[in-house]
């Protein structure tokens, strides 16, 4: 089994290595623009396979997707970051511009992969990637709800006191500050959550996670890294393995919780086929107004994708 990780930065090189790590695929191949980037990574990566006693090998490569030819799935993390003075408009054509490269280089090489987008703006970027390859939209997805649920289980178990291994959720929605978490759906070792936590400390969690990847910038001066990266290769190996993971993933809504061609985050059932089941819940008013309002949201921004694309 083979997995190419586009952008050998530092979500791409960290998925690589989770994925080395654990064994996941026999070959990870990532591959970035920048003359040596790559192949400096993935060589760091191999030196280690000693110590922490893995046989995956990794490869890197400049620009070169020959060497990505037959990969089962491709992880896409190219993109540039938001740069002062840039308008999210300049933002969206520039990563789209890079997306819609990537893309069809990765199909031309491997029309069989399965595509994981965790580009910026993710739902934007899984839409671009989804109309370049032509691919069914159970094979071209985003990464955004593992690693929005993670933050939020992560919120829960500090202010818990107990083990994030032991805390399940759900979320649905954009990338962003209108994602929708939904405590009903949330639980401690079974035990729903409200259950455990006043209702005022539980919305304060909420807000954090929705703003979780701000906080970060703000500490940092870059786009966290650590946790996407580990979030794209939980969904390689639920793929790769065939798990049937319940989690969620972006991808193009087709009148699912009523809505029709738009990209939101939704549990679905993850296995070796990519999406093999798209999971509807049954919401709430406010639920499902909230989750209109995240749809709005996005469709906003792939409206302007359009505009870009048809110029």
């Amino acid at each position: 089994m083979k997995v190419t990780v586009v952008g050998a930065g530092n979500v791409g090189a960290t998925c690589a290595d989770i994925l080395a790590y654990r064994e996941v695929v026999n070959e990870v191949v990532l591959v970035d623009i920048k003359e040596g980037m790559a192949e400096g990574k993935a060589l760091d990566i191999w030196q280690k396979a000693p110590i922490d006693m893995y046989d995956t090998r990794t490869v890197g490569v400049t620009a070169d997707y020959s060497r990505t030819a037959n990969s089962d799935v491709v992880v896409i993390t190219s993109g540039l970051p938001r740069k002062p003075g840039m308008s999210r408009d300049d933002l969206i054509e520039t990563n789209a511009g890079i997306v819609k490269s990537v893309t069809e280089q990765v199909v031309a090489h491997s029309p069989n992969a399965i595509i994981i987008v965790v580009s910026n703006p993710l739902d934007v970027m899984t839409y671009q990637a989804h109309i370049t390859s032509k691919l069914p939209r159970t094979k071209v997805i985003g990464m955004a709800g593992i690693l929005d649920t993670a933050r939020y289980r992560a919120f829960l178990a500090e202010a818990l006191n107990v083990s994030p291994k032991d805390i399940q959720a759900m979320l649905l929605g954009g990338h962003g500050d209108t994602m929708v978490p939904l405590p009903r759906y949330t639980t401690v070792g079974g035990i729903p959550v409200t259950e455990l936590i006043d209702a005022d400390k539980l919305n304060a969690i909420i807000e954090r996670t929705k703003v979780g990847g701000g906080e970060l910038v703000k500490l940092m001066g870059t786009s966290a890294w650590y946790a996407p990266g580990s979030a794209a290769a939980q969904m390689v190996e639920a793929i790769v393995r065939d798990q049937k993971r319940v989690v969620p993933v972006c991808i193009k809504l087709e009148g699912e919780y009523g809505i029709d061609n738009c990209y939101l985050g939704v549990p679905v059932v993850l296995g070796k086929n990519g999406v093999e089941k798209v999971i509807e819940l049954q919401l709430d008013e406010k639920e499902m107004s909230d989750l209109r309002t995240s749809r709005d949201h996005v469709m906003e921004v792939m409206n302007v994708l359009d505009k870009i694309n048809n110029k």
